[in-house]
């Protein structure tokens, strides 16, 4: 697998991860349950899955 192959499998992952995540917060806070260590590790996995996105976006890789 060359390197563009390997980032553009990395990239669908964390997009894939992302929406799976964001799908689970709206399910935990629709039960109340923001304050749970769960919704807490997805809230931080999606602060870092923003950087890493936005980093992408920087140096125009993605759009």
């Amino acid at each position: 697998m060359d390197r563009l192959e390997s980032f553009e499998k990395m990239l669908a992952e964390i997009i894939e991860q992302v929406e799976y995540e964001q799908a689970e917060m709206d399910r935990l806070k629709k039960a109340g349950k923001e304050k749970t260590a769960t919704y807490k590790q997805y809230f931080g996995n999606r602060m870092l899955y923003k950087m890493m996105l936005e980093k992408y976006k920087q140096y125009g890789l993605i759009d």
